[in-house]
């Protein structure tokens, strides 16, 4: 079969192919143009979804009639000149323009400020139709209408309307973060007008924005830096998570993308503190030199290859969990509003109950019974209410040492305050300067132990179990290699290996924590971690997952009535605690009340 050269046109509808996947990749695509022209005011409005319009309109720098004729022809750019190794922009590639042009009827109007006039130029598939003077203010808009009219096959695999109208949405909503200078305006008739005014050089201000005004309270911030790579943004404390992973944002000198290595990191360095099918929310930014990360992976510019993989990796788990240790013990502001939106004003008199018959065992006021194995000490009891009296004295089996109950006065000495009652044996409710705090007894101290024993596995080598027979695993001479690069790593957490051969492990040691261990699929998942990753630390959240199931069932259960010492210890350790706002299954500890919340629900402010 004779080769031949693909026309002009077909060459840029198969580029499009790759470029223009979407309404929201166009969206994308000018968006950027626009940002590396140095707008400072960009408004987007689309119909239908974006498929039957796509207008951006931005007061950049404009171009003159000569640059509009070449920005639609592909591989024409300002923005790089000989090589891929400095590229400081949004785009780069020049392929955006001329492959909206060649799928859509385009037009592009623009002015430059110093020009007297402007200049619009009109592509409809692929082909110039015309290039004339035209009234324009200065900047550029591009307007898009019929998307693809010339290849109508792809019209069948996109979306509902609603559907593309939010993906464009999500678009804006990332550029949003990554320029906080920047005025967004996103209009049209199948949506309400989205806008984000400019907050200059505050970020969390834009970020709350995007993602709702609870974001900058339940923000930690984070600052790293490690080997001349920068990582800065927020991360939500592990309380303050989502039902999906759309509300983590990732940019690299500036861009946004979605990397499946640094999704992983956010999800690696939450690990034991979010429940499952729930996911955090995060901010990060990523800075360094444009030579150690390559942006030319995919023509839509979304993904990232970043030269030392595992350094990116272990700076963002790193830095989000050692914010996590020094700020991360609050709970979400949320639980207050959630707590507040339970309550509800009056009651139900005697006579609109359900009525029952009466007996000691239903009466609401039937006499305390002291739970098994605790002092017996007066109490006064409200249905479930197991309120210590004034001048109850500390009982004989106190330890010695034990915290006396905090008085009144304490409460503004300690963030939690101080216990004041304990109600259903599960739920300790203490009075702080301002407010009151809820703590789940089970669930805080559950976190407690397990933040013991993720303690003790860091600071020495955990126990092993010496196999009688060593377990030989054949595996790859490269996966081999790999393994033997962090034989010492795995040593210190129980797992002994040696090479066998040049294409063999054997495992002559397991950790003692795990109990009888299938050898072969351990150690093939932690060749192929590390082949991903370039990091062994699947083996070290094996051992955390079983300290925090034994921390589960050695923690001081539902239904056990504490003494106010006992409640009052609790609470001091858990201010002293990193990750105490939340238990090992990622559900909080505590609820804290503010007294201006429960003035408000009496009606008293």
């Amino acid at each position: 079969m004779a080769i031949r050269q693909l026309s002009e046109t077909l060459i840029n509808q198969i580029a499009a192919g790759e470029v223009i996947e979407r309404p929201a990749s166009a969206a994308k695509e000018l968006i950027e143009n626009a940002l590396d022209a140095g707008a400072t005011r960009i408004e987007i409005a689309t119909a239908g979804g974006g498929k039957a319009l796509l207008r951006v309109s931005d007061n950049g720098s404009g171009m003159e009639a000569a640059d509009l004729e070449l920005a639609v022809r592909r591989h024409c750019t300002s923005k790089i000149s000989e090589t891929l190794e400095d590229i400081r922009t949004l785009g780069f590639r020049g392929e955006a323009l001329p492959s909206i042009g060649s799928v859509a009827r385009l037009s592009i109007a623009s002015r430059r400020r110093d020009s007297a006039g402007g200049h619009e130029i009109t592509v409809a598939g692929g082909k110039i139709v015309h290039l004339r003077p035209a009234a324009a203010n200065p900047g550029t808009i591009v307007e898009v209408r019929d998307l693809f009219f010339a290849t109508p096959a792809r019209l069948k695999f996109l979306k509902s309307e609603k559907a593309e109208a939010g993906a464009i949405t999500e678009i804006v909503k990332r550029m949003a973060i990554a320029f906080p200078a920047v005025r967004f305006v996103l209009s049209g008739s199948d949506r309400t007008t989205l806008e984000f005014p400019a907050t200059g050089d505050d970020h969390l201000a834009r970020m709350a924005q995007v993602l709702g005004k609870e974001f900058r309270d339940n923000a930690i911030l984070l600052d790293a830096v490690r080997e001349d790579i920068a990582l800065t943004g927020f991360a939500g404390v592990p309380t303050f998570n989502r039902g999906n992973s759309a509300h983590q944002y990732a940019f690299v000198n500036g861009r946004p993308v979605q990397d499946k290595l640094i999704l992983s990191a956010i999800r690696g360095a939450y690990a034991e503190t979010i429940p499952s099918g729930r996911y955090p929310v995060a901010v990060l930014s990523i800075t360094l030199d444009p030579a150690l990360v390559d942006v030319n992976v995919h023509p839509a510019k979304s993904d990232v290859r970043f030269r030392d993989p595992g350094l990116v990796r272990g700076l963002i788990v790193g830095a989000i969990r050692e914010a996590l240790a020094r700020d991360g013990s609050r709970a979400a502001t949320t639980g207050a509003s959630d707590m507040l939106r339970a309550f509800r004003p009056g009651f139900q008199s005697h006579a609109q109950r359900p009525q029952a018959p009466w007996s000691a065992e239903t009466s609401p006021f039937r006499p305390y019974q002291p739970a098994s194995g605790l002092s017996e000490r007066p109490q006064a009891s409200f249905d479930g209410l197991s309120m210590p009296t004034a001048r109850a004295e500390p009982p004989p089996s106190a330890q010695p040492g034990a915290p006396e109950p905090a008085s009144p006065e304490a409460t503004g000495r300690y963030p939690l305050g101080a216990a004041r009652a304990q109600i259903h044996a599960n739920y300790i409710v203490a009075q702080t300067e301002d407010g009151l705090v809820i703590v789940d007894q089970h669930a805080a101290h559950e976190r407690l132990v397990f933040e013991a024993m993720r303690k003790a596995l860091h600071s020495k080598r955990l126990a092993s179990q010496v196999l009688l027979i060593p377990e030989i695993i054949d595996l790859t001479e490269e996966d081999c290699d790999r393994l033997m690069q962090h034989a010492a790593e795995l040593s210190e957490l129980g797992l002994a290996i040696e090479r066998f051969g040049p294409g063999a492990i054997a495992v002559r040691e397991t950790p003692a924590m795990l109990g009888e261990v299938d050898a072969h699929g351990l150690i093939r998942q932690l060749a192929d971690e590390i082949a991903e990753w370039d990091t062994a630390s699947g083996l070290s959240a094996k051992l955390e997952y079983v300290a925090a199931t034994m921390a589960c069932h050695g923690s001081v259960r539902s239904g056990r009535r504490l003494r106010p010492e006992e409640m009052n210890a609790l609470l001091r350790e858990m201010e002293v605690t990193p990750g105490s706002g939340q238990c090992n299954h990622g559900r909080p500890t505590y609820i804290e009340l503010k007294l201006s919340d429960i003035e408000r629900l009496f009606g008293r402010s």
